[in-house]
């Protein structure tokens, strides 16, 4: 065996929908690349299941370059894998060892009901999105990039809350299944610039009342979500949500 490839056992969940039983699989890969993502060795094991007539799994996946948000999958108890702000797509198999049992499980939320395999539904976060509304601004002539003048530093935390790329991975390690840091990125990149304004207190009210719709769970100060994100993303932002959404309960017009 070259020392640049490794064998080993993955334990995958199948499920053929949302009501049918789910369970793990057990299948040996061999002289797998350590140069290779995790996503590519899925489509290793993919490749030998359709050679044996079995079906393939199903898994979400798109840009790999860890921008989309669309991979995402927990890997050994952990979502995204073992490596710090990291996505799946961007972990690579030089971060197991030879012998390794790789354990690999869709994200658990009850806002994410399961598709198939390691695919869920997550257009619940578009959902919550979309309840956030727009920003009014007015439009016309393109205007100096200097024309609003925003503190470095405001601009900067606006821009790390931006960075989310709603993988839900934050709701898939809460022990409440909460996209609640999800959420408060999607509020903090507004908030905290002056075009966010207008429609701030409709904004974090909306948003909250749609996640509680969606069946997720509250935030219980874990921090789970922090340690997975893939973008960095600090509870800060969770903070500033509850800031934005108590501000708005008391001043909002009903």
């Amino acid at each position: 065996m070259s020392s640049k490839t490794i064998n080993i056992i993955v334990k995958i969940w199948r499920q053929n929908g949302p009501l049918a039983q789910g369970a793990f699989e057990e299948h040996a890969l061999k002289d797998i690349s350590t140069d290779s993502s995790f996503l590519e060795m899925i489509d290793v094991l993919n490749e030998w299941l359709t050679i044996k007539g079995l079906e393939p799994i199903a898994f979400d996946h798109d840009c790999r370059e860890g921008i989309c948000g669309m991979c995402g999958a927990v890997v050994n108890g952990t979502a995204h894998g073992p490596d710090k702000e990291t996505t799946l797509c961007q972990l690579h198999m030089r971060r197991f060892k030879n012998g390794d049992t790789i354990v690999i499980e869709p994200f658990r939320s009850q806002g994410f009901p399961i598709v198939k395999d390691l695919i869920v539904d997550r257009s619940a976060l578009d959902r919550i999105i979309a309840a956030g509304g727009y920003v009014s601004v007015n439009t016309g002539s393109p205007q100096d990039g200097n024309t609003i003048l925003i503190p470095q530093h405001v601009a900067e935390q606006a821009m790390d809350a931006a960075a989310c790329i709603g993988c839900g991975a934050c709701a898939a390690a809460c022990p409440n299944g909460t996209p609640m840091l999800f959420l408060g990125a999607k509020v903090s990149q507004f908030a905290l610039l002056p075009q966010g304004q207008l429609e701030a207190k409709k904004r974090a009210i909306n948003m909250v009342m749609q996640m509680d719709k969606e069946g997720f769970g509250n935030c219980g100060n874990e921090r789970e979500c922090e340690n997975v994100c893939p973008k960095g993303i600090t509870i800060r932002n969770i903070a500033r949500l509850n800031r934005e959404f108590l501000k708005a309960s008391f001043t909002i017009d009903h």
